[in-house]
């Protein structure tokens, strides 16, 4: 495995720059949505995002199980490059589904992309800048995140943080 992890806040440019990472790779790409449509705001970003990704790369939705789509992926041939997008997004679907969920798809997720023999992108918001939540469910849901990224970027080759749309490398 080949892994980059993409960090920054929100609008900070870090899904263009996955996007453009993903597009400097050899071989197939899989973009990995992990949100869900739930209003109309929600469905015109997705939309968006779809028309500014290449027509040729697949597309894999999944709000939950990401090591099982990465257990999948490693059996195609060839073994395509995935582009996950996003973390924050995910937290927030595990978090939903209640702490069993939370747990076993989290550490399936951490194990199954270390394991994964092809190149991987995964966005992420970084949430260790900003102030503490005012209620239990967005201090865990901060927690949460901080420590996935933190998981993440042990486990990642390149870790980069998106500010302004400028990157700066912080591991690579």
């Amino acid at each position: 495995m080949t892994a980059t992890l993409v960090l920054g806040g929100i609008r900070s440019g870090k899904s263009a720059l996955a996007e453009k990472l993903a597009q400097e790779k050899d071989g197939p790409v899989v973009y990995v949505a992990t949100a869900t449509i739930e209003d109309v705001e929600m469905q015109e970003r997705v939309r968006l995002h779809r028309l500014q990704r290449p027509s040729q790369w697949w597309l894999e939705e999944e709000p939950l199980a990401l090591g099982s789509v990465l257990r999948r992926k490693a059996l195609m041939n060839p073994v395509p490059n995935l582009l996950i997008d996003c973390m924050s997004l995910w937290v927030s679907n595990l978090l939903h589904a209640g702490d069993d969920v939370f747990n076993r798809e989290r550490d399936g997720f951490l194990t199954s992309l270390v394991r994964y023999p092809g190149e991987v992108v995964i966005v992420s918001n970084e949430v260790g800048l900003g102030i503490i939540g005012m209620d239990p469910l967005t201090r865990r849901f901060a927690d949460e995140l901080g420590w996935l990224n933190q998981a993440l970027a042990k486990r990642c080759d390149k870790v980069v943080l998106s500010i302004a749309g400028i990157a700066q490398t912080l591991k690579g």
